[in-house]
């Protein structure tokens, strides 16, 4: 995200012209690896395609900045908003910087172009009579004089059995219920304690039921030109079918865009109103020209990037804004939509601390390039997909160095071999008595390579992202095929004028892969262009005005004869089983989690200090200086071997050091708060008494469900009332709308895991699990089914194992995590646990005709 401004660009008449936007981050925490994928990577890699195919292209996003959740993390961090909002916009610009993301502009919400625009655009709607008028009773607090945000008031749950005390105004932890603020017993606000009362407060509304000819003319066309993506057809169409209703744009909040309305002068917009005008607004920050880009139709196309869970802003919300105003916008043409990447075995969570953040890749010794290349390998574009350490360290290893790597370095290191083993780094000529055209096996390359070349435009013109990134990658497959069949070492030694017709097409195919790359992970391509010796700022193009594209598919005309290249060097590092062991235990749990395994550990350590003779120590603050300093070096496994060595000359008896993470060195020296050795030893016992992962720990029930629906706000998600025979149903929610229709989940009996910890699942606490197997792609997917006659409630067994099942399973020993690995369907389509079946008291568990299936 280079800040070196350039004159900014604007629209040219008789090209393509590209807005691109992603959905503006929220700037009350760190973004994690599943926020970057989900827009602004996704983003960047367009992009920068766009930009090499020679398209007038610009990427605006920025900061979303306004709202009660910044007032509340101001809250809880003692500062202002405003202060909260520098915090992390710092934050996320260094991590988007990281990654290379290369923003035309990248702004704020708070900006006082935000209010001016904002508060233009609703004036137009306001003057062309779409907005209305309502009373609504909400919670105000005389101490603070302020009308309460659902997450600024607790109480009592209402909910009869469950009375919880914390129950917040949106929704009780305990029993998941959904709440509205008033219908809390015993409220109390937040921020002073005092109880608050009910109060009428007038807001204004935008009618979209008014607007519903315009957006559904808009969305009918634009749908099919721009190709939206399915997952954005389907959300949209279901709020169209549920009818539009007035939606409310003023919040009583004070940190936002003010009201420009005498009435509602003292209330802001919804944020939801307010933040997608935020495009506008940052463009405006980049251009004074804002509208050649914004209100040009004819001549800009505009490209959006975001998660599911922003669909229906940008399908219908914001359409709709723009419509109103009665003005000629540019309203979006295509939407790129993810669904969501998941995190080992659980969701990425900002609020809960789990996964990987963006500043936490940092501190990896794994280089951005196979970062940006993992996460678009598994970009979620019609489904979930999950990250995974062991998944990135096969994709680093297999694909990236004996893929890419080897090929690009093999071809290289040939070439700049002295002469007599090679051609000194000198791109050889091709003798007059063969070409490429005659020489069958690199006519054969140039034919494969071509048709690559048209799949990959094909594909990213769609903005298939991950399906070019395949094509580009088959190429270099290709590419090391080639070189096999050639077998260029003994061509060398025993035909002079093949080897060159070889080498100085592989030489160009180790171009072009650079330049399809270059969207994808352009610091890859910026080393190879270096290695060639080639100023990649000249050479990154797919122009189709220059010939670009039709130069490219004669690889052996790509590089003239007699260029230098420069130094060739391995590309890509292996990653080793230990530090894949490393990183999983490092980002294990929440991150409050990492924090007391590490006390813990350093404690123990500790303790071992104590019974150990020492003498000439270093004293601790020089020791953790040089562990922070080396910490902060490049190569972890380095640093780890200069504070051995370091302990080692000072302490000649800390054997014991060998087994620790370096984190936990540096807090045995000062680095963190230690605990007593009461809570060392209780840590100890209870891990010497942890029984073993063994599979009857899963409490797996047969259960029959009673009802099941829609979840109300999110269209992937059933919610299930599901008899597993005590007194109450269970609610559960499960991600099975896309794979089973609602008819075939009613009265339907299931294989339910009634003991993993209840999680919200989007607004509704999920009480258990239903069992269900997928293939290989993840593109069906069917329930586990006990037989018709089982007892509702009875346990599902294993033979062969005895044990009884934890009461709830402690997410943090990963025991569903470990033993799920073995569940599977086998050839007869019996759902099984290793090679025993899944048992009931009237037979097996099956699943319809998943063979060999994943069951989780």
């Amino acid at each position: 995200m280079a800040d070196n401004r350039k004159p900014p660009k604007l629209p040219v008449e008789g090209k393509r012209n590209i807005l691109i936007t992603s959905a503006l981050p929220y700037v009350n925490n760190v973004p994690h690896l599943g926020n970057i994928i989900g827009c602004v990577l996704s983003a960047d890699v367009f992009a920068r395609y766009c930009r090499i195919r020679g398209y007038n292209t610009i990427y605006m996003c920025g900061t979303d900045e306004y709202g009660t959740a910044t007032e509340t993390k101001a809250m809880e961090e003692n500062c202002s908003p405003k202060e909260i909002c520098d915090k992390y916009y710092a934050i996320h610009k260094e991590v988007y910087n990281w990654f290379n993301i290369s923003f035309d502009e990248f702004g704020r919400t708070s900006c006082p172009q935000q209010t001016e625009v904002c508060q233009e655009i609703f004036k137009k709607i306001f003057d062309n009579k779409w907005l209305s008028e309502n009373t609504m009773q909400q919670l105000y607090c005389d101490t603070c004089e302020r009308f309460l945000a659902d997450r600024l008031v607790e109480g009592n749950c209402p909910t009869p059995g469950c009375e919880y005390d914390s129950a917040r105004g949106d929704q009780c932890e305990k029993c998941g219920k959904l709440l509205n603020p008033t219908e809390l017993k015993n409220p109390r606000c937040k921020v002073c304690q005092k109880t608050p009362r009910i109060r009428d407060t007038d807001h204004l509304f935008l009618e979209l039921p008014l607007l519903k000819d315009k957006l559904e003319k808009y969305i009918s066309e634009m749908s099919v030109v721009g190709g939206w993506s399915q997952n954005a057809i389907q959300t949209t169409n279901s709020w169209l079918r549920e009818g539009l209703k007035p939606r409310c744009i003023t919040r009583d909040l004070k940190w936002g865009v003010p009201v420009p309305h005498e009435k509602y002068k003292d209330k802001v917009f919804y944020v939801w109103f307010d933040a997608p005008i935020g495009y506008v607004s940052i463009t405006s920050c980049y251009t004074r020209d804002w509208e050649k880009w914004w209100k040009n139709p004819e001549n800009v196309e505009l490209y959006q990037f975001m998660g599911k869970d922003n669909v229906p802003f940008h399908t219908v919300m914001f359409p709709s804004t723009l419509l109103g105003t009665g003005e000629n916008w540019t309203l979006m043409k295509t939407i790129s939509v993810t669904e969501y990447l998941n995190y080992e075995s659980g969701k990425f969570s900002k609020s809960k601390g789990i996964g990987v953040f963006g500043n936490d890749v940092k501190d990896t010794n794994i280089p951005v390039e196979v970062w940006r290349y993992y996460l678009l390998t598994n970009r979620p574009e019609v489904s979930d997909t999950l990250f995974t350490w062991p998944d990135l360290q096969a994709k680093l290893n297999s694909e990236l160095l004996n893929n890419l790597g080897n090929f690009i370095n093999r071809v290289l290191s040939f070439i700049a071999k002295p002469a007599g083993q090679g051609y000194d780094s000198i791109i050889p000529s091709i003798p007059d008595d063969v070409s490429g055209d005659s020489h069958d096996l690199t006519k054969k390359l140039a034919d494969k390579v071509a048709a690559y070349i048209d799949q990959y435009i094909e594909a990213m013109e769609k903005v298939k992202l991950k399906q070019g990134l395949r094509t580009a990658m088959s190429i270099s497959s290709e590419g090391n095929a080639y070189l096999q069949e050639a077998q260029f070492w003994k061509l060398y030694k025993e035909n002079k004028s093949h080897c060159s017709i070889v080498m100085k097409t592989a030489v160009g195919i180790v171009y072009l892969l650079a330049c399809l790359l270059e969207p994808f992970i352009p610091s890859f391509t910026h080393e190879v262009f270096n290695q060639l010796n080639l100023p990649a700022e000249i050479h990154v193009s797919l122009c189709d005005d220059k010939g670009d594209v039709d130069r490219v598919k004669i690889p052996w005309d790509i590089i003239s004869s007699g260029h230098k290249i420069g130094t060739p060097k391995p590309l890509f590092k292996e990653l080793k089983d230990e530090e894949v062991e490393f990183y999983r235990n490092k980002f294990a749990g929440s991150q409050a989690d990492r924090i007391v395994r590490a006390e813990v550990e350093a404690e123990n350590v500790a303790e071992q200090l104590k019974k150990t003779k020492v003498s000439g120590v270093l004293s601790r603050s020089s020791i953790s200086n040089e562990c922070s300093r080396l910490r902060r070096r490049k190569s972890k496994s380095e640093d780890e071997g200069h504070v051995e060595s370091l302990m080692k000359m000072q302490m000649p008896d800390l054997s014991i050091l060998e087994h620790c993470t370096l984190e936990s060195r540096d807090f045995v020296y000062g680095n963190g708060k230690k605990k007593s050795a009461k809570s060392s030893n209780e840590a100890k016992n209870k891990a010497a008494t942890e029984p073993d992962i063994t599979i009857t720990r899963l409490d797996i029930r047969v259960g029959l469900i009673t009802k099941a629906q829609k979840h109300p706000d999110a269209d992937a998600l059933y919610v299930e009332e599901i008899d597993v025979g005590e007194e109450q149903t269970r609610t559960v929610v499960s991600g099975l709308v896309k794979y089973i229709p609602l008819d075939e989940m009613q009265n339907r009996k299931v294989c339910v895991l009634c003991n993993l910890k209840p999680q919200s699942m989007r607004g509704i606490k999920s009480q258990a699990m239903v069992l269900a197997a997928s293939n290989d792609d993840h593109s069906k997917v069917e329930l586990v089914e006990p037989p018709s006659s089982a007892t509702v409630g009875e346990r599902v067994t294993f033979p062969g194992y005895e044990g009884n099942p934890d009461e709830l399973l402690n997410p943090k020993k990963k025991v569903w995590e470990t033993l799920q690995v073995d569940l599977h369907s086998n050839e007869d389509l019996v759902a099984c646990y290793k090679d025993v079946p899944l048992t009931t008291s009237a037979g097996v568990c099956k699943v319809s005709s998943i063979r060999c299936g994943s069951i989780k």
